[in-house]
């Protein structure tokens, strides 16, 4: 990204070197996970400094987009297995999972689109952050798996938004393998929207940021929140729901103006 990049606030217990970098520019907050030593793996701090992030982010008005990347050599290599070794006890285990679900249902609910820049690995948590996130474009170079099956601890957390962003079989294959696919068949199964380039990845990821920071930010929110919601409904029901959707999004002036833009053959201009 262009903007300058800054520190989120410090985290308690790490005060010297940010876990996460956040910028702005034009409507986009880039989210940088900083832990390139270890993969960018999801220490509590991490997960504590996405959530309080995505918290912000989700009542900021200025934001309509936002990125998610890993600085260093990777995305995201899952969890950190080494805080957890340190800290084996249940209640500790507990934690753990307990912030990975609600940083998963944050991400889901945010109210602004979030894309996923993958290069390198997105391995076991990280390859569920990329699940997770609406939409995901990755370098040519970008390994997903779910390798938990390997070392006795099955990918069970993953599995969820694997299994709701791909099919069951393809979902299944990796979950039960556990090896790494490459970046052509994550776009085959429909874990990523497209493979660039490594040079291409960040014009792209910003090409397709652009592309959505200049649609209506409340259009944006009420369409993410109803995708979210029908998917997991039946036929008739959701038909039902985004009926009722429709009807509540013709009724705002985002709706009036839009349609008016596209009748008068003009641009539209949008609300803050």
């Amino acid at each position: 990204m262009t903007a300058a990049t800054a520190p989120v606030p410090p985290i308690a217990g790490d005060p010297q070197v940010p876990v996460l970098l956040r910028s702005d520019s034009g409507g986009v907050a880039t989210l940088t996970m900083n832990r390139p030593q270890a993969r960018n793996a999801l220490s509590m701090a991490l997960m504590a400094a996405l959530q309080d992030a995505l918290d912000v982010i989700r009542v900021d008005p200025a934001v309509r987009v936002v990125i998610l990347q890993g600085a260093g050599p990777a995305f995201c290599a899952g969890h950190d297995l080494k805080e957890m070794r340190a800290e084996p006890s249940r209640e500790a285990t507990e934690a753990v999972f307990r912030a990975c679900a609600r940083l998963m249902l944050s991400l889901t609910r945010l109210p602004q689109p979030v894309i996923a820049r993958v290069h390198g690995i997105a391995t076991a948590a990280g390859c569920q952050l990329v699940a997770t996130c609406d939409l995901a474009i990755c370098a040519e170079s970008a390994r997903f798996a779910t390798p938990g099956v390997q070392i006795g601890l099955f990918c069970s957390t993953p599995m969820v938004a694997l299994s709701r962003a791909v099919s069951r079989k393809a979902a299944l294959e990796m979950l039960l393998v556990g090896e790494p696919i490459d970046a052509p068949e994550a776009l085959r199964i429909g874990l990523v929207n497209r493979v660039v380039a490594e040079a291409d990845l960040d014009a792209a990821i910003d090409a397709l940021a652009s592309r959505i920071a200049g649609k209506a930010r409340r259009v944006l929110a009420i369409g993410k929140e109803a995708f979210g919601r029908q998917i997991e409904m039946g036929l008739e029901e959701a038909y039902g729901y985004t009926a009722e959707v429709m009807v509540r999004n013709m009724m705002m002036a985002d709706a009036q103006e839009g349609i008016d833009a596209f009748l008068g053959k003009r641009p539209p201009r949008w609300e803050p």
